[in-house]
């Protein structure tokens, strides 16, 4: 099975919702996305949680048979992009303009962040993955 590829969906504070928001965000992208390419694709919506509370929202999409293309993060950026400017109501009106054309809604799904410790700044600070070493001095 191909990974696939992840962007983060970056929500302003303050909204209501914001699992709805990025519920349509990720699943209307996957959705134009796909027909765009003329392409079948499988896609997620993620609420990443963190150590500290917080949490952060990622589309992650793949085909079922093949791996993506190099241009394929950047579309996927450009219609995130588009989406963005839309108001929360002009996003419910697209979603379930959508829903009329085709889309499968995927829920938010949550999972637990998976910290990544040697690529952490204690071990950057500490002269990274080959010991003790003042930056830049190492051969």
């Amino acid at each position: 099975m191909h990974r696939g590829v992840e962007v983060g969906i970056f929500l302003r504070p303050g909204i209501d919702d914001d699992n709805a928001v990025a519920e349509a965000l990720g699943n209307l992208a996957a959705f134009r996305l796909a027909g765009v390419r003329r392409e079948r694709l499988l896609w997620q919506v993620l609420r990443i949680q963190t150590s500290s509370a917080q949490h952060h929202y990622r589309v992650v999409l793949r085909h079922p048979d093949r791996i993506l293309d190099t241009g394929f993060r950047s579309d996927l950026g450009r219609i995130l992009g588009e989406l963005s400017d839309l108001t929360e109501d002009a996003l419910r009106d697209e979603l379930r303009a959508a829903e009329r054309a085709g889309l499968q809604v995927v829920k938010v799904r949550r999972v637990e962040e998976d910290v990544d410790f040697w690529r952490d700044d204690f071990w950057n600070f500490m002269g990274g993955p080959s010991g003790f070493a003042p930056p830049g001095n190492l051969p």
